[in-house]
């Protein structure tokens, strides 16, 4: 990707040096990267990447998305957590995500121009270890995640390491695609996608529910496909990097983590998506590049 040298966005906001905290959560949701929270207070934003994780390390989210909290706790820190204590490469990661944050908003500001309608933009916080948030206390094992309570965006760059070594998908492009992929998750939350599905999911049993959350991850996939696109139309892109998104999307699909984790796959407990689903998605939006061919909640859309 073609980001050096590019303008930054101004709504980054660092909290690595904050120490983080533990809270009780204020009555909210957990957050699992990308999650989406309960009506009638803060809500956890549904993404994803990020039950991946979870389901990764063998925690089961749905302890988060019923009120309970993780903290991985002691364990050797990852070489990118540790560059962010010393100094290290994390300038530069700082800017990559300042930058990729930036280009969603030139995407998004475009695309909703178009409709005669004003861009919101969301805050992306960058935080080390563990963090409150209006949607309560996440850790990181909780994976990057946006949460609709304040409108913004949560990553702990040593993800992008998790992302690199332990699922295989290198490269500053798949690290993009998280970014906007969250970025995807704070569309549905003004478009009202989020907030919808909060309310009904208070009244749905649990395997009812995590359809409907694999509809609401796949949206998300589909409209980081639609930024890569108008990425690429204004050369950002480099040979092999829708590659690179699409090889990430592979490799955090419900079915590819539990094969990876337990050597079985239980569909009725997916919630993110397959690897094939999540794939099909954002090579949907690359190749058609409006968010108005991300209808992933039609009967025959799946």
């Amino acid at each position: 990707m073609r980001w050096r040298g590019r303008e930054e966005s101004s709504n980054v906001e660092d909290r690595r040096s904050d120490g983080g905290g533990i809270g009780d959560g204020g009555g909210g949701f957990r957050i699992p990267v990308g999650g989406l929270g309960r009506g009638g207070g803060p809500s956890i934003g549904v993404i994803v990447v990020v039950m991946v994780v979870l389901w990764f390390l063998g925690i089961n989210p749905m302890v988060l998305l019923q009120g309970g909290s993780i903290d991985l706790g002691g364990g050797a820190p990852s070489p990118v957590r540790e560059a962010s204590r010393t100094g290290g490469g994390e300038d530069e990661m700082r800017q990559f995500v300042g930058v990729v944050l930036k280009e969603t908003e030139t995407t998004w500001d475009q695309i909703f121009k178009a409709s005669g309608e004003t861009y919101p933009k969301p805050k992306l916080v960058l935080f080390t270890g563990q963090i409150q948030s209006a949607c309560g206390f996440a850790s990181a094992a909780s994976g990057p995640f946006y949460c609709p309570g304040d409108r913004k965006v949560y990553i702990d760059l040593a993800f992008y390491d998790e992302l690199k070594r332990r699922f295989k998908a290198p490269g500053d492009f798949a690290q993009a695609y998280v970014i906007a992929h969250e970025v995807g998750h704070h569309i549905q939350n003004l478009t009202g996608v989020l907030p919808d599905f909060n309310e009904k999911r208070r009244s749905m049993s649990e395997r009812d529910a995590n359809a409907m959350s694999v509809r609401v991850e796949l949206q998300a996939d589909c409209y980081a496909g639609v930024w890569a696109a108008d990425a690429e139309r204004r050369g950002l892109l480099e040979a092999g990097d829708v590659e690179e998104a699409l090889n990430a999307a592979t490799q955090i699909g419900d079915d590819a983590i539990q094969k990876r984790m337990q050597g079985y796959v239980v569909p009725e407990s997916f919630n993110h998506g397959t690897s094939e689903q999540r794939k099909r998605w954002f090579r949907t939006g690359y190749e058609n590049g409006g968010p108005d061919a991300c209808d992933t909640f039609s009967p025959r859309s799946l």
